[in-house]
C-alpha cells in the first residue's frame, strides 16, 4: 500500500480523508468582519450527539460560544468540542481567519449535504441534522 493515502497536503480549503479513515481535516478561510458589523456565525448554534470536533487557528481569530461560554481562539491555539455541546464560531476580527477543522467523516458528510441542498428551510435543516445524530438548535 502506497504511503500516499495517508498523507496530504491541505492548501486552497482541500480536506483529507485517507480511505477508510473516520477523521477528516480540511483548510478552511472565514472572511472577516466588516468593524461596526455583528459577525456573522459559520455554523448555526447546533450539537454534534456522538462527534468531537476541533479547530486548529493557524492565522487570524475564531471566537466560539460553547453552550453558554464564549472564547476566542487565535493563531496557534486549538479548541475541542465534545459530543453533546452546543456550539458555534465565527470570526470576530475584520481580518481574514485560516483554520484547520478536524471533524469526524459524518459531520463532513453533514456539511456537505448542507451546502448542496437548495432548501435552507428551518425544518429541512433540522431533519438533515438529524440524519447525521446531530441537533440544530
Amino acid at each position: 500500500m502506497s504511503d500516499m493515502n495517508f498523507i496530504s497536503s491541505l492548501l486552497n480549503g482541500q480536506s483529507f480523508q485517507p480511505s477508510g479513515s473516520k477523521l477528516v481535516i480540511a483548510d478552511w478561510k472565514a472572511e472577516g468582519t466588516p468593524a461596526g458589523s455583528e459577525p456573522m456565525p459559520i455554523a448555526p448554534l447546533h450539537r454534534h450527539l456522538v462527534d468531537d470536533e476541533a479547530w486548529y487557528v493557524l492565522e487570524g481569530r475564531l471566537a466560539f460560544q460553547i453552550e453558554d461560554q464564549v472564547i476566542e481562539a487565535g493563531a496557534g491555539q486549538a479548541v475541542i468540542v465534545p459530543s453533546g455541546k452546543a456550539h458555534t464560531y465565527w470570526n470576530p476580527a475584520s481580518e481574514e481567519a485560516r483554520y484547520l477543522i478536524i471533524m469526524t467523516a459524518a459531520i463532513n458528510t453533514l456539511i456537505e449535504e448542507i451546502h448542496r441542498s437548495t432548501d435552507r428551510s428551518w425544518d429541512k435543516m433540522k431533519a438533515l441534522f438529524n440524519q447525521y445524530e446531530a441537533e440544530l438548535l
